[in-house]
């Protein structure tokens, strides 16, 4: 009789699942494995040295600063009033003074028009200050330098020799600018303008050197004043001496004011009226 075996049964094994933390921390194992710590440390001891000796380098160049060298042509500026607007600066380190911050103290100086101020090794800060150049007086007390500006508002003691410029408030650099077209063109003969004024309504008036008042008043002021320059070569520079005033508020003339009752009153349109 025939025997029948069983077939073999094959059994499935299911595969086990690989633990992710077990997969991160091979892979982190591996990693950490080829990381060169050698030249990890090596250049980390090379930076930390350098700035040791960075850190100490400074520390020891920051030393307090030892003098301060104040160049300049000073009249009107004394070495006692910047070393005043330097005091807070120079309490700091040679390396850690604000030479900007410096040299903007300085330049708020009412008779400091520029001012420079450097390093020089080891602990020295050199200062060299140019002082304003006023040109002219503003009002009863202000000084303008050649840029028509009003650096001093209120001198004590304004220098008499400066010719007097005045006009409205704000209107310092427009007076001075006109005032130096005008003496340049007075230069060439041998004159001067002593004064130059603009009142509110925008009338100019000028005096010369030789005392003589010119009215220009507010309108056409270039015309006139070209045709002022005409009859100052024409009619006035050999009568200088006597003239008192010229006006040239007409529209096609001027007139003449003599100092003295035996020269008449000399107007291009007689029975005109002067106008603004």
């Amino acid at each position: 009789m025939a025997v029948k075996g069983k077939r073999n049964r094959k059994r499935k094994v299911k595969a086990e699942r690989p633990n992710p933390l077990h997969l991160f921390s091979a892979a982190l194992e591996n990693g950490w494995a080829r990381i060169p710590w050698a030249r990890l440390v090596t250049l980390g001891t090379v930076l930390a040295v350098s700035l040791v000796v960075y850190v100490a380098t400074l520390w020891l160049m920051n030393r307090p600063i030892q003098a301060v060298v104040i160049d300049g042509a000073f009249e009107r500026v004394s070495a006692i009033e910047v070393e005043d607007a330097l005091g807070h600066y120079i309490q700091t380190g040679f390396l850690s003074a604000d030479l900007t911050a410096m040299r903007r103290q300085l330049c708020a100086l009412p008779w400091v028009a520029n001012a420079q101020v450097r390093r020089r090794w080891p602990g020295t800060i050199e200062v060299d200050i140019e002082e304003q150049n006023p040109v002219a007086r503003w009002g009863n007390a202000g000084l303008l330098n050649v840029n028509g500006e009003l650096f001093v508002e209120n001198i004590s003691h304004a220098p008499v020799e400066l010719p007097l410029l005045s006009g409205p408030r704000d209107t310092q650099r427009r007076v001075a600018e006109m005032y130096f077209r005008i003496e340049k063109r007075l230069e060439r003969r041998g004159m001067d303008a002593v004064s130059l004024k603009l009142d509110a309504r925008g009338a100019w008036e000028m005096q010369l050197n030789s005392g003589i008042r010119v009215r220009l008043g507010a309108r056409m002021v270039e015309a006139r004043l070209d045709r002022f320059f005409e009859a100052l070569d024409k009619v006035v520079a050999a009568q200088a001496e006597d003239v008192d005033y010229i006006d040239m508020r007409y529209t096609n003339g001027f007139a003449i004011g003599w100092k003295t009752q035996a020269h008449m009153n000399a107007q291009a349109g007689r029975g005109a009226k002067p106008h603004a």
